[in-house]
């Protein structure tokens, strides 16, 4: 009898766990507290590129440092990630290209020259321990800053002939079970860490024939509405499998915010005969069916969006304002917050063809014009990948800091991060939620002159 008891009280208690809702920031939420973001870019997710040139595979010793550094980057120090803490950047999206990884016959450095294919050499699926240990190091140093971090599949889709997740049905049926397999042990691996650590499913995924903006757009003869169909709807596929795969693992994955993204992570911008079609990507993208735990939402969208004239700097605003209000018009908050996981200009380089020195007075004031509007619309952005570049994160430094300087201002306001703002006597601080004294005494308005503390920034009220 004391033995039954006991039982009983041991299944109890495992019921009562059980039932215990794990509690994660919603998708909302985690956007709105996105503050800043950067791309840990060319790092992580390097890659040879090319199935007839596999150089990475030839020429190295194929080491996590060997596919870090091969495209101009330093191996990523937690110093890095530091320091754009300390900047007020509160949250690093971390591509990772994960198929060179995966077991393939490709491992092999002979013959002399490498030839691969995702489908006559098929990828087994088991990610190599020692690669997801660095992974899992990088992520550490961003968590470790308590900022927000988005571990994405990267290269693995794209224009490149490696790309072995297309947008292409067929394709999908073939890759699917591996694309699960991916996603399920990047999910355990990661199962345990808490709310600031957000999975993003694929990164621009593009169809059979590498279509830019809208689906079969490189289709022979033209646009094929039957491809660019089936094209949307294998995004949709993709989208849907990659959801279930992680919370089909459990855990703190059962209530993780997730990322999903439409057709090319298009940004459904054009002009004249492109504007019907190029936004396709959001009118045929469908949100996929989620049952977190916690009964909550817990998925956002992800678009891409970069300037293509800087020139000309009020088109430049007016285009960026034009696609934000599309885009939060096509997607309301209330249906799915919305982040803009890649940013900037086309040429952001640092060099003298770049638009960061041809015209940088307009880059800046662009870019801090952008986060400004972006915030307004409670639209989280990341920045692509400069700021930080080359031999720059190995100091670590910023190469570009009057480009870091615009876009923290244009989030927290003209004091920047650690400065103070003026506000006007006629402000009205009803809009805020939290105001606090300097001695951490929480007050309903600031009426009063004095120094307060909003979301972590001062503010002198005359």
């Amino acid at each position: 009898m004391k033995r039954v008891t006991v039982l009983l009280c041991v299944c109890m208690l495992v019921s009562k766990l059980s039932a215990q809702t794990i509690e994660f920031e919603t998708a909302s939420a985690a956007v709105k507290n996105m503050k800043v973001g950067w791309n840990l870019g060319n790092s992580l997710d390097a890659v040879s590129t090319d199935t007839t040139n596999m150089y990475i595979e030839r020429w190295t010793d194929r080491t996590p440092k060997s596919y870090e550094t091969a495209w101009g980057q330093p191996v990523t120090k937690p110093e890095l990630l530091e320091m754009f803490s300390d900047a007020g950047f509160n949250a690093i999206r971390v591509p990772v290209t994960w198929y060179p990884h995966l077991g393939s016959a490709f491992f092999k450095k002979t013959p002399a020259t490498t030839v691969w294919s995702p489908y006559k050499q098929p990828i087994t699926g088991d990610i190599d321990p020692v690669w997801l240990k660095r992974v899992r190091q990088v992520v550490d140093y961003v968590i470790e800053q308590d900022m927000y971090c988005i571990l994405n599949v990267h290269h693995d889709t794209g224009a490149n002939n490696v790309a072995w997740l297309v947008a292409d049905g067929s394709i999908y049926n073939k890759s699917k079970d591996l694309y699960v397999k991916l996603w399920t042990q990047i999910a355990d691996e990661f199962k345990d860490y808490g709310e600031k650590l957000i999975f993003e499913g694929y990164n621009e995924m593009l169809d059979k024939y590498n279509s830019w903006c809208f689906a079969s757009m490189n289709a022979p003869g033209g646009y094929s509405r039957t491809d660019a169909n089936d094209a949307y709807n294998a995004i949709n596929n993709y989208a849907q499998s990659f959801v279930d795969a992680v919370r089909a693992t459990g855990g703190n994955n059962s209530v993780r915010n997730l990322i999903v993204t439409p057709y090319a992570a298009c940004s459904g911008q054009g002009k004249d005969k492109w504007s019907d079609h190029l936004n396709d990507p959001y009118t045929k993208f469908v949100i996929p069916e989620d049952t977190p735990a916690d009964g909550k939402k817990h998925l956002i969208l992800q678009i891409h969006y970069y300037q293509q004239n800087l020139e000309d700097l009020l088109s430049a605003k007016a285009d960026a304002t034009a696609m934000l209000a599309n885009l939060r018009s096509k997607f309301p908050s209330y249906k799915i917050p919305v982040i803009i996981g890649e940013w900037g200009s086309l040429n952001e380089a640092d060099n003298d063809n770049g638009d960061y020195k041809m015209y940088k007075d307009n880059l800046l004031e662009y870019c801090r014009f952008f986060v400004q509007e972006a915030k307004k619309k409670s639209i989280a952005t990341f920045y692509w990948k400069g700021l930080s570049d080359g031999d720059s994160r190995s100091v670590p430094e910023f190469n570009q800091p009057d480009l870091v300087e615009a876009i923290i201002k244009g989030y927290y306001g003209a004091g920047g991060y650690n400065g103070i703002d003026v506000v006007n006597s006629d402000s009205n601080s009803k809009e805020y939620q939290y105001i606090y004294k300097l001695d951490g005494t929480k007050v309903p308005d600031m009426n009063t002159p004095g120094l307060y503390i909003i979301n972590g920034k001062k503010y002198l009220k005359r």
